[in-house]
C-alpha cells in the first residue's frame, strides 16, 4: 500500500480550519507520518474560503500535490471548491448537520456540539476525531494530542472527540509507521524564532505585518525562550528601535515583508554606515505594494540585494524549508555580530506560515555561537593595546573592535556620515580608507561563505540538466528533479555569493533552468551577474505555490525547443 497521502480541511475564515488543520497533522504525525500542511486564506476575518492542504508520507515531501485523497468540508463551498481536485476512489468527510451532500461521508458535527452545549467551532473537533477513525488511528493518539493541543474547554472538547470517534467507522486504514520522537511541527517562523533565540537574541521588534507577524506573536507566547518582544508604532520605528538596542550591545532582531522593508531602507544604509549588527527577516508575499496580503511571490530578492544608498557589505539568506530556518537563522545572527553588518533573512508567505516537520538535534547549537561576552573579552584585549578606543579601527580583515556605552574608560562614536577611526565625521582621502576598509570586510565575509554549507545539491547529482531555485520551491523542485532523474541546486546564502561552491555544483550541467515564483526570473539575473547563464525560467506568479507536476510539465516543453 502506499504511504503518501493528502487532503484539505476547509471552510470560512472564523470557522477554525487552519486550527483544526494543525490538529489533525498532529495526529498523523504521532501516527509515524512526516507531515507537510500548506495554508491558503484569503485576507479577510470572516466568510471567503480558507484551506489547508496536508501531505502526509513515509518519505517527506515539502509540496503540494494536485490530486487528494480525502476533502474535509466544514461548509458546502469546500466542496465545491475542491471536489474536482479529489480521486476518483477519495473520500469527503463533511457535517452533515450543517449542509447536504449526496456523496461521501456525513457526520452530525453541529448536532452533536449542540446537545453538549458547545460552542459551534467545536464541530471541528467531531469531524478531525471522525476522520481520525475512519484512517483506522488508534483513539489514545487521538486523545493524547487533543489534551495536548487544546487549551480551553479542554473536558468538553475531549468529550466531543470521543463522540465524533465512537459514531465514525474505519474505512480507509492507512498503515502506522514508526514514529520519529525527534521530529516536531514547526512553521518556518517558530523554527527562525528557535533558532535566534538559540543564538542568544535578547530583543525581537516588529510592526504587524503578514506573513512575518506570526514571529512576534511566537515570542510572545513563548516566554521560555527569553526574547523581549517590543511593538512600536511603525516599521521605521521598527528598526530603528532594534538598532538602539544593538548599539547598546543587545543581539536584536526585527521582521517585516517587502512593503515594510521599503520604509526601513534608509535605516539599513545607517546599519551598513555605522557597522551595526542587525538581522532583518523579510518575508515576501505578492507585490507590487501592498499587492496581496495573504498570498506568494518571490519578488523581493533583487530589493534586498541592492536596498539602500551607497555600497555596504550584507548577507543575504534565503532558506527553503524549516529545518534550514532553524539553521541559518542560528547562523545568520552569528554572522552579523562577527562582522558588525546587516542580514537580511529572506523568507517568503508559504516558508514562513506553512508547517514542516524539522528535527532540532540535526542542528549543533553550541557551535559558532558568538556570545556579547566573548565580544566584550575581544574589546578588553584590544583596549589594553591602545591608548584610545577606535570604533572603526583599520584593519586588515575589515572588523573593527565592538564595544559598547556604559564600558568602563572608552567614549563609543557611531554615526550616519563618513567617519575617521575614531567615529569623528570627516570629507578627506580619510573617506578611501574607510570605502576600502568595509569592502576588506567584503571579502573577509565572501572567504567565509565558501566555508559554510551556502549551496545544497539534490537530485541525480550527474544529471546534465539541472534546476537551480531559491526559498519554498525547493520543495516541488526536489519532487519533480527526481521524478525526471535531474538535479537540483538551492543556493541558500545568496550574497556573498558562493562562485566556488556554485561552479562546483555545476560540473557537468549542460543546460540550466531556473524555477521562481515571480515574473523576471530574480534568481536567474543574480546567476548571471555572476556569469552564469541559465538556458530556460520556469516561473509561475498567480500567488500560489508550484506542484511538482507543473514543473515536470514546464521543464517537458523546455527540454522539446
Amino acid at each position: 500500500m502506499k504511504k503518501d497521502f493528502s487532503l484539505i480541511i476547509g471552510g470560512k475564515a472564523g470557522q477554525g480550519s487552519r486550527l483544526a488543520g494543525a490538529i489533525l497533522g498532529k495526529i498523523l504525525k504521532e501516527y509515524g507520518y512526516k507531515v507537510y500542511i500548506y495554508e491558503d486564506y484569503q485576507s479577510l476575518i470572516k466568510g471567503g474560503h480558507n484551506f489547508s492542504e496536508i501531505r502526509f508520507s513515509e518519505k517527506g515531501f515539502f509540496s503540494r500535490k494536485k490530486e487528494i485523497d480525502f476533502l474535509l468540508a466544514l461548509d458546502k463551498e469546500t466542496i465545491d471548491f475542491h471536489q474536482k481536485d479529489l480521486k476518483k476512489e477519495g473520500i469527503i468527510v463533511f457535517d452533515s448537520s450543517s449542509f447536504s451532500f449526496d456523496k461521501g461521508i456525513g457526520i452530525e458535527a453541529k448536532k452533536i456540539v449542540e446537545k453538549e452545549k458547545g460552542l459551534p467551532i467545536m464541530a471541528n473537533t467531531v469531524l478531525v476525531s471522525a476522520f481520525s477513525k475512519i484512517l483506522g488511528i488508534d483513539w489514545q493518539i487521538v486523545k493524547d494530542v487533543f489534551e495536548k493541543e487544546i487549551k480551553t474547554e479542554k473536558e468538553l472538547n475531549l468529550k466531543l472527540a470521543k463522540e465524533g470517534y465512537e459514531i465514525s467507522k474505519t474505512i480507509f486504514k492507512i498503515p502506522k509507521l514508526k514514529l520519529n520522537k525527534d521530529e516536531v511541527l514547526l512553521t518556518g517562523n517558530e523554527a527562525t524564532a528557535i533558532g535566534l533565540s538559540r543564538a542568544g537574541l535578547s530583543f525581537y521588534f516588529g510592526y504587524p505585518m503578514t506573513p512575518a507577524t506570526s514571529i512576534m506573536n511566537y515570542f510572545a507566547k513563548r516566554e521560555d525562550l527569553n526574547v523581549k518582544v517590543v511593538q512600536p508604532e511603525n516599521e521605521i520605528a521598527v528598526i530603528n528601535m532594534a538598532l538602539g538596542a544593538a548599539f547598546a550591545g543587545k543581539k536584536s532582531a526585527l521582521g517585516t515583508s517587502g512593503g515594510g522593508f521599503a520604509l526601513m531602507t534608509e535605516a539599513l544604509s545607517l546599519a551598513g554606515q555605522s557597522e551595526t549588527p542587525i538581522f532583518i527577516i523579510e518575508s515576501q508575499r505578492g507585490g507590487p505594494s501592498t499587492g496581496m496580503p495573504t498570498y506568494n511571490l518571490q519578488g523581493d530578492l533583487l530589493f534586498v540585494l541592492s536596498a539602500g544608498h551607497g555600497d555596504f557589505p550584507r548577507f543575504v539568506i534565503a532558506p527553503g524549508d524549516a529545518q534550514e530556518c532553524l539553521l541559518y537563522s542560528f547562523l545568520g545572527l552569528n554572522l552579523a555580530w562577527k562582522y558588525q553588518t546587516p542580514v537580511i533573512f529572506l523568507l517568503d508567505k508559504d516558508l514562513s506560515e506553512n508547517t514542516f516537520f524539522v528535527n532540532e538535534k540535526l542542528v549543533n547549537f553550541s557551535k559558532s555561537r558568538i556570545s556579547t561576552n566573548l565580544l566584550n573579552r575581544e574589546f578588553a584585549r584590544i583596549s589594553q593595546m591602545q591608548k584610545e578606543y577606535k570604533r572603526y579601527e583599520i584593519t586588515k580583515d575589515g572588523i573593527s573592535p565592538l564595544a559598547f556605552p556604559g564600558m568602563k574608560g572608552i567614549i563609543v562614536k557611531a554615526t550616519s556620515y563618513e567617519h575617521d577611526e575614531f567615529g569623528i565625521t570627516i570629507d578627506s582621502e580619510d573617506v578611501v580608507k574607510m570605502q576600502e576598509k568595509r569592502m576588506r570586510k567584503y571579502e573577509t565575509m565572501k572567504k567565509e561563505v565558501e566555508k559554510l554549507p551556502a549551496v545544497k545539491v539534490y537530485g541525480n547529482k550527474k544529471s546534465k540538466i539541472a534546476l537551480v531555485t531559491f526559498g519554498i520551491t525547493k520543495g516541488p523542485a526536489i519532487e519533480a528533479a527526481e521524478n525526471l532523474g535531474l538535479k537540483v541546486i538551492q543556493p541558500i546564502i545568496i550574497e556573498p555569493f558562493a562562485t566556488n561552491q556554485m561552479r562546483k555544483a555545476l560540473e557537468g550541467v549542460k543546460k540550466l533552468f531556473s524555477v521562481e515564483l515571480n515574473t523576471t526570473g530574480q534568481l536567474a539575473k543574480v546567476l548571471k551577474s555572476q556569469g552564469i547563464n541559465v538556458q530556460g525560467n520556469i516561473l509561475k506568479y498567480n500567488g500560489r505555490p508550484f506542484f511538482a507536476k507543473e514543473i515536470e510539465e514546464k521543464i517537458k516543453k523546455e527540454l522539446k525547443k
